[in-house]
């Protein structure tokens, strides 16, 4: 029976599949060659999807991984490969794709896994899709703004703040967002799939106000460029094509909308007779956004005078130093790196007996130790919420 789905399984799959297990498992290839006596190279070659295995190999790996042969031949989701729509997109050297193919896979096994629970439970994502904007030939400032105040409209969210900026966006229009370890220069990668809808991953090294900033920016490519694959990082471009400079300039409306700022900038001067660093930096708080940023959107609307960002700079101001000293708590954020929707697929998998502990851990990309923590952790973030809504039935009952 294996040899038979070994003759049909997809190679690159499996090949992904062994190489995570033997990792997590603190093997070397040289380890994996020894369990079934053949060289590295070949290994290598497996890992790849370059060479095909035999099924007493196959038993012989899963058991010393501490797995079972299913969970490496089980069925899964097909979609287009992530790494062939970059390179489509991108000429990167051998240095730049060391560096960020790694977060583009993890990206493609991730939204994969996804997708799988998604299907194991009959519980797809809600799409809440616009229909892409139409944005050639457009002028730039007022194109940005225009969608920005378009999507603030169509997801009811005012003219204030986004403190739940991923959340909304995961569970309101249906992206798939994850928080991937990457290379500094890099902030986010943007991915579109015709099964999988729009996939995100945001560098989770980056503090929590260019995180919101770079997820804005993805956030319009979704919008305008639905199908593009996008890379993004510092010192990419020699010339800024025009889809990057209306991504560039969308969060800053997005964030901020004009009128919303307006009023509140207004508030502040009203109150207290002038507009203050101090009052630079509680706003920036109050909107989610660098002291930078914030400055250079009031600039822009004329509000405080051109270059205080810069005077601000060179006057050597220790930005984390006055937040702490004015009592500034960090932005709220969830920086875990899978959906709440994922992880409660997952749980929701394990105790129906749908999947192993072993296959729970694999899905959330932890060892079973923390597996067992996340999975208490979510069993009663779960019996919480149940709580709440019997009490809530209970108060409305009628009479």
């Amino acid at each position: 029976m294996t040899s038979n789905i070994l003759d049909n399984i997809d190679l690159r799959t499996l090949g992904e599949l062994l190489q995570q297990a033997r990792k997590k498992c603190g093997m070397t290839q040289s380890d994996a060659a020894n369990i079934i006596d053949v060289a590295r190279t070949t290994i290598v070659a497996i890992e790849k999807g370059e060479r095909r295995l035999k099924a007493t190999e196959l038993i012989k790996l899963a058991r010393a991984y501490g797995r079972s042969v299913s969970d490496f031949v089980r069925s899964r989701p097909v979609i287009q490969p992530f790494e062939m729509q970059f390179r489509a997109a991108y000429q990167r050297s051998e240095g730049e794709e060391l560096h960020i193919e790694p977060a583009i896979m993890r990206l493609e096994e991730l939204c994969r896994n996804y997708l799988e629970l998604e299907e194991m439970m009959s519980a797809p994502l809600p799409q809440n899709y616009p229909p892409e904007y139409q944005v050639t030939n457009m002028p730039l400032k007022a194109t940005a703004e225009s969608i920005a105040v378009a999507e603030r409209q169509r997801l009811g969210l005012g003219d204030g703040p986004i403190l739940r900026l991923r959340d909304i966006l995961e569970q309101d229009v249906g992206l798939r967002i994850f928080y991937l370890e990457m290379p500094a220069k890099y902030s986010g990668v943007y991915s579109y799939d015709e099964r999988l809808g729009g996939c995100i991953a945001i560098n989770a090294n980056h503090p929590e106000e260019r995180r919101r900033w770079s997820l804005a920016h993805e956030y319009l490519h979704f919008l305008a460029h639905r199908r593009k694959a996008v890379l993004e990082f510092e010192g990419q471009y020699q010339r800024v094509p025009e889809s990057e400079r209306l991504a560039d300039t969308f969060p800053k409306y997005f964030l901020m909308p004009t009128s919303g700022l307006f009023k509140r900038f207004n508030d502040m001067c009203r109150t207290h007779g002038k507009f203050t660093p101090t009052h630079l930096f509680t706003l920036a708080h109050y909107y989610g956004v660098s002291i930078e940023a914030l400055a250079y959107r009031l600039e822009e609307m004329e509000l405080v005078r051109a270059g205080t960002w810069d005077r601000l700079r060179d006057r050597g101001l220790k930005v984390r130093k006055v937040q702490k000293d004015l009592g500034l708590e960090d932005i709220p954020q969830r920086s875990d790196t899978i959906p709440l929707h994922y992880q409660h697929l997952a749980i929701e998998a394990l105790d129906q007996g749908l999947i192993t502990e072993g296959r729970f851990s694999d899905f959330l990309n932890v060892d079973r130790l923390d597996a067992r923590r996340i999975a208490a952790a979510l069993r009663e973030h779960s019996s919480g919420m149940m709580e709440e809504a019997s009490d809530f039935d209970l108060i409305n009952m009628p009479e």
